[in-house]
């Protein structure tokens, strides 16, 4: 553990987080998809933080927790609310009118990647080793395989949709490193999630109102309501509660470790909700990613020593 608290692996109750997180999120792009059908994308954006914002400011006034009154939190928080809501999820939105769903995952994935090349320049407790490069490359991978060929058939298509969702990966391995002050400010993840949904919610409705202007929409139908409050409560409100607690103590590049489960938990849903099929290819993606973050973990090399 570093002196700032900071583990190479993860703890057994970590994991558990990270899968739960990672179940919150892959819902993210199904909500997505349902909702950009009938609703623009600043509009959807903004009632998914403000809905967020108004759940957890909820919670903190039934738990009597507090919000920060300093000038310079509440600076941090603007930072990043820009580089952790408002610019990744505007892009994917955006990237998802573009682009299939399963070009999204994949590119989503690529999150680790820039997490471990930013946290190598910009920590100096999450330093690029040799089972970090492998486990970023075989859980990459993975993710492809699973997904399939047939999502990348027209990965020419469409290229400013591709290049949205990239640099909001990219956007996402910034706000994870940035985020890592928050736990030195003495901030729960409660209260930093809480923050930076504010201070999104407070840029992004001007914002719809002025380009959207929602007023002069059609009524979205109820599939599009239910997909806007599951995105804002679960893969939103309840879904940064989990973030920060995991960035906190287990760091930048393992959190970003979610991005490969996502297409898992998606995977999984579908085989038991939706009575998918598990494919061979299918197979050989999980065995891939279990393979990258074993290497990402750490704990089979070291009793393999």
């Amino acid at each position: 553990m570093s002196a700032d608290g900071i583990k190479s692996g993860m703890t057994r109750y970590e994991w558990v987080l990270l899968a739960a997180l990672s179940v919150l999120w892959g819902g993210t792009f199904f909500f997505q998809e349902i909702a950009v059908r009938e609703l623009p994308t600043f509009t959807i954006v903004a009632f998914r933080v403000a809905i967020a914002a108004s759940i957890l400011i909820a919670v903190m006034v039934v738990t009597g927790s507090r919000l920060p009154r300093t000038r310079a939190v509440w600076s941090s928080l603007l930072c990043l609310s820009v580089i952790n809501n408002i610019i990744p999820f505007c892009l994917i939105v955006w990237g998802q009118t573009q682009i299939a769903s399963g070009v999204a995952a994949i590119l989503n994935a690529t999150t680790p990647m820039f997490a471990v090349l930013v946290a190598h320049f910009a920590t100096t407790d999450e330093k690029i080793n040799g089972p970090k490069l492998i486990g970023i490359f075989a859980s990459f991978a993975g993710v492809v395989l699973m997904i399939g060929g047939d999502a990348l058939a027209g990965f020419e298509i469409a290229i400013l949709g591709q290049l949205a969702v990239v640099t909001a990966a990219c956007s996402y391995a910034l706000g994870g490193i940035y985020g890592r002050r928050f736990q030195k400010m003495g901030m729960s993840p409660l209260a930093t999630s809480t923050g930076q949904l504010i201070v999104s919610t407070i840029i992004l409705i001007p914002i719809a109102l002025l380009i959207d202007e929602p007023w002069t929409l059609p009524v979205p139908g109820i599939d599009s309501v239910l997909a806007i409050v599951a995105l804002a409560s679960l893969s939103t409100a309840l879904a940064y509660v989990i973030f920060f607690r995991i960035l906190a103590t287990a760091g930048a590049t393992n959190l970003m470790l979610v991005t490969f489960l996502i297409p898992v938990s998606a995977l999984t849903l579908g085989i038991f909700i939706l009575d998918e099929t598990l494919l061979l290819r299918h197979a050989g993606g999980l065995v891939c990613i279990g393979v990258g973050l074993a290497a990402f973990d750490g704990r089979l090399l070291r009793r393999g020593r």
